[in-house]
């Protein structure tokens, strides 16, 4: 027996403490490395969500803030004024003795007359201006340099934006540097000339009396563009038959001018998108494809001043006001006729020249007009014709060098200065009362229109009637009656433009059917308080209802089918409610865009491309969209193809899309049935997904602020488009594409991608770290 004193009996082997110690060490460093990594990752999460995002682009604002006085008349903007140049008479006439003054050139043979001739619509009359050394005037003028561009009209150039066709020039007093100074155009050196002006005794006294001089200190070369301007700011046009008829006159539009004027205004030609009133030009630049001539170098337009890329091939929108004037058109004078110029839109811009222009603006669209449309908007475009305040050339100059002389031109503008005081008797208040008009079957609207006042009321019986109607009288309802369940309905028999267009004020549109139409349904543009009410709209063209640049505008219990863009469109408007409509067979059903203070509730939007879009976009004149309210709508099943125009931006729209909400603003979301959506249920994206890559935008490009929640989604993301698709996107209810870190889902048990959405739960610093690295990664993997 082992008494334990026998040393081959075996013994317990003891744990070695080095071996332990070993084991403990090892395992501590692992987890001191597991918290070193935590931490950094916890930093590196902080470091992150920390760095601020870049703002998004400031809004320039509203242009619907102000829709105007009613019916066509709008307040034309504020010219740009500087604070050390305040417009005075005796400034007024030293600027046009020095405007014609041929002094202003290096060898005393032109003057700004030369190239900008009154008798000339203030332009030249050439393709390509030419500047020093040339002889003689207008089309004739030969010998000289020719400069790349045309020369714009000087008419209105005080409510210009920007001067030159490029905008190089901030204002009047800028621009008229240039020329003087340009080797190429009147070759002056400024100190010459103020030495030539202090040597004519009679420059130095109308300088001093002008700018409050003595012994010639107020002549300089700030002084003479301050006094050019002074002088150019006096050449308007505001009081052409247009004007007229604006105000009031029935009679200052000819029939086939008032048809004209429908035209522009129609969606068939969207000229009034670009040209809008009462200056008929635009702040923007756009691109829209004017052809080269054979051999001429590029000319890149706006990019070469600032912009880059997108702003490639952009030019300044020009008014039209005394356009009859100032062939040839366009920056380069590529076409000599006004029906030229309808023909190249007409065809598609540059597009239908052969162009690949991939910043073509999106309103440039085919179109195509009968003979007789193209000589009524031809007709129309002659009645922005004014030159009543034409100002008078003078007979002698101080320097006295030759004036420019008068010219005939050889061609005219068709329309006549008005009869003095024409404005001020045309806006005096209508004798009689407001009336209800009863119309019948084979009786007229338009005409009932015609001799309506403020105040008054169309009732229709119902019937068929083959009409478009054109509004231009504030406060004005249109009302169908209802009649054995029957209601009247205006058709366009798949050959009239537009049913309903008007700029009028408190305009009611209530109880009709409004059918076949090849353009556009009913538009108001530019006025306040519309109503829409009680409507069915098929097979309208691009749109069913379009308030645009609107203040409060209210659509409810409207049916649309068959719509090409949005049957139910707001666009560029504020203080709206879309409410109890049904929408379904469309591109679009219900569409905001670029507008503020939208409630779109209760309604129902089936079997669309898209149900329920909220856009903001660019190149357009609102530059924001926010504060809408999506509450309490069903949207379901909106898997129809697309048959919008593909070069648009709303033929992209996925088919399968149920609401999407796009560079918008503090949208709410809530309270929604949507469902059976084949690409998602609600999505929130930013622009560059849906533009080319590389692009800038006039606008917040990135949706930020909007909020998702309590909203029934199922069945959505079945079937995924091809973009939602690209992104990876299957089978989903909501998708985000990473832009706008507060934006946030409070959505749970739905469907999602990325499969984490973020909520107001999350702290910032976590939220912004979340949406750089998503948009990292995503921006990678595409």
């Amino acid at each position: 027996m082992n008494d334990g004193n026998n040393p081959n009996a075996s013994a317990p082997v003891q744990p070695s403490v080095s071996n332990s110690r070993n084991g403990n060490g090892r395992l501590r460093r692992w987890l001191m490395l597991l918290i070193a990594l935590l931490g950094l990752l916890a930093a590196a999460v902080i470091v992150i969500g920390m760095i601020p995002f870049t703002p998004d682009i400031p809004p320039a604002g509203l242009n619907n803030g102000n829709p105007g006085s009613g019916g066509l008349r709008r307040a034309f903007p504020e010219m740009k004024l500087r604070a050390n140049n305040q417009t005075t008479q005796e400034k007024i006439e030293l600027g046009r003795l020095l405007y014609f003054d041929p002094a202003l050139s290096g060898d005393n043979t032109q003057s700004c007359a030369t190239c900008h001739h009154p008798d000339l619509g203030f332009s030249d009359g050439r393709n390509f201006s030419m500047g020093f050394g040339g002889e003689g005037l207008g089309p004739d003028r030969q010998g000289g340099k020719q400069v790349r561009r045309g020369a714009p009209t000087v008419w209105n150039a005080a409510f210009n934006h920007k001067q030159f066709w490029d905008g190089r020039a901030e204002d009047l007093e800028d621009q008229a540097r240039f020329p003087i100074t340009s080797a190429d155009e009147m070759n002056q050196n400024p100190d010459e000339l103020v030495k030539e002006l202090k040597a004519i005794p009679e420059y130095v006294q109308l300088f001093d009396k002008a700018f409050g001089g003595s012994g010639a200190s107020a002549v300089t070369f700030d002084n003479v563009t301050f006094a050019i301007a002074a002088f150019e700011r006096t050449i308007i046009s505001d009081n052409s038959p247009f004007d007229r008829y604006a105000a009031g006159d029935a009679t200052a539009l000819t029939a086939e001018q008032r048809r004209g004027l429908t035209l522009f205004r129609s969606l068939k030609t969207r000229c009034f998108e670009c040209h809008g009133f009462p200056t008929f030009a635009n702040p923007d630049f756009k691109v829209i494809g004017v052809p080269d001539f054979p051999g001429q170098p590029k000319d890149f337009g706006r990019s070469e001043i600032e912009g880059g890329e997108p702003y490639k091939n952009a030019f300044k929108v020009p008014t039209l006001r005394n356009v009859a004037l100032t062939a040839p058109y366009m920056h380069n004078g590529r076409f000599q006729t006004l029906e030229e110029v309808i023909d190249f839109y007409s065809s598609g811009g540059g597009k239908g020249q052969g162009l690949e222009l991939p910043n073509l603006d999106d309103k440039i669209r085919r179109f195509k007009l009968s003979d007789q449309e193209r000589k009524d908007l031809v007709a129309f475009l002659h009645a922005l014709t004014d030159e009543s305040k034409k100002p008078e050339i003078p007979d002698r100059v101080p320097s006295g060098l030759p004036v420019a002389p008068h010219l005939t031109p050889k061609a005219r503008g068709s329309a006549l200065p008005a009869p003095a005081n024409t404005l001020a008797n045309k806006s005096k208040e209508p004798q009689r009362q407001p009336a209800v008009w009863r119309i019948n079957p084979g009786e007229s609207i338009q005409a009932a229109l015609d001799r309506s006042i403020p105040g008054d009321t169309i009732e229709i019986h119902p019937g068929t009637y083959n009409e478009s109607l054109l509004v231009d009288v504030d406060n004005i309802t249109i009302r169908g009656l209802k009649e054995n369940n029957q209601r009247p309905i205006l058709d366009g028999q798949n050959k009239l433009t537009d049913a309903v267009i008007t700029s009028s004020h408190n305009f009611t549109i209530e109880n009709l059917i409004v059918k076949d139409y090849v353009n556009n349904g009913i538009t108001v543009h530019g006025g306040k308080d519309a109503t829409f009410r009680d409507l069915e709209v098929h097979n309208t063209g691009l749109y069913g209802v379009y308030p645009v640049e609107c203040r409060g505008v209210l659509i409810e219990r409207v049916l649309a089918t068959g719509i090409k863009d949005a049957a139910i469109y707001v666009g560029q408007s504020r203080d709206i409610i879309v409410r109890d409509c049904e929408a379904h067979d469309n591109v679009t059903g219900i569409e905001i865009e670029n507008s503020v203070h939208a409630l779109v509730e209760n309604n129902y939007a089936h079997d669309n491309t898209g149900g329920i879009l909220v856009f903001l976009l660019p190149n357009n004149p609102s530059k924001v969209g926010s504060d809408t309210t999506v509450k309490n709508n069903r949207i379901i099943n909106n898997n129809h193809p697309n048959f919008g125009d593909p070069t648009s931006i709303v033929g992209r729209v996925q088919p399968g899309t149920g609401l999407l909400i796009m560079a918008a603003d503090r949208t709410t979301v809530t309270e929604n049935e949507i469902r059976g959506n084949n690409s998602f249920g609600v999505a929130v994206v930013g622009l560059a997904i849906a533009f080319p890559k590389g692009k800038t935008f006039d606008v917040g490009a990135i949706p930020e602020g909007n909020k998702i929640f309590n909203n029934k989604l199922s069945e959505n993301g079945r079937d995924p488009g091809g973009l939602v698709r690209e992104l990876g996107a299957m089978n989903v209810d909501i998708l985000w594409d990473g832009s706008g870190w507060d934006n946030s889902f409070e959505q749970s048990g739905v469907k999602a991608f990325p499969s984490m959405l973020p909520t107001n739960n999350w702290p910032d610093v976590f939220r912004r770290a979340y949406a750089r690295v998503y948009t990292y990664v995503r921006n990678k993997m595409m």
